[in-house]
């Protein structure tokens, strides 16, 4: 197995960036061999991306900044004064997103929803996605981006988690904070897959490459 070229701070051996089909083959062995439960691994992997996240953002930021009832009783407060007709003004989405939230966590498609972006509701959400301005936090792979080839056009995350290894894509994020959740990952598939992954400090289930 090829290695990617990228150095770990620690000058240890590159960590991999792996494809679609070596990401599906590792959690099969997962499941069948070393016998994790489905939601057993979706606990562990979500309670990994939460670690991840409030490394970068405090605890307050995950509140939101307005309710959309109160964005809506202002708005038409403010339609009645100007005598405008309240339903021609009505915010997007994406200006209610930008106006509520201080940040969105995309976990909209996985490595297995690439044949879903085309079709409703995912296209509407992601097109909604691409236009906001609040930061996005990618879980795995950006929603709209090829396992492997990744999406020069698509979302822009500003924090990418990906979670057991690195997939082929994430060569192309060029946001501010890419982590590694994979600490959990038997020594013996981390030796079968060539990983490589860098050393985590303490007790962190998480580590920033």
């Amino acid at each position: 197995m090829s290695n990617s070229g990228f150095e770990t701070k620690d000058e240890q051996e590159p960590l991999r960036f792996i494809s679609k089909q070596e990401a599906e083959a590792l959690e099969t062995e997962l499941l069948e061999d070393y016998r994790f439960g489905k939601q057993q691994l979706i606990e562990i992997m979500g309670h990994n991306c939460a670690m991840a996240v409030t490394k970068d953002y405090e605890p307050t930021i995950f509140y939101p900044k307005r309710s959309l009832d109160n964005m809506y009783k202002d708005l038409t407060i403010q339609c009645e004064k100007m005598d405008i007709p309240f339903l021609s003004y009505l915010p997007t989405e994406v200006q209610l997103i930008n106006d509520a939230y201080n940040l969105v966590v995309d976990a909209v498609l996985g490595v297995e929803a690439n044949s879903e972006e085309g079709k409703e509701p995912w296209a509407t959400i992601l097109g909604i996605m691409k236009q906001i301005k609040i930061p996005i936090i990618s879980l795995d792979i950006p929603s709209d981006w090829d396992v492997e080839a990744g999406n020069t056009e698509g979302i822009k995350p500003e924090v990418l988690i990906s979670l057991s290894a690195p997939k082929r894509c994430a060569v192309q994020f060029s946001g501010k904070h890419h982590f590694v959740a994979g600490r959990f990952l038997p020594y013996d598939i981390q030796k079968k897959f060539e990983l490589n992954l860098p050393k985590y400090s303490g007790t962190e289930c998480v580590v920033e490459i």
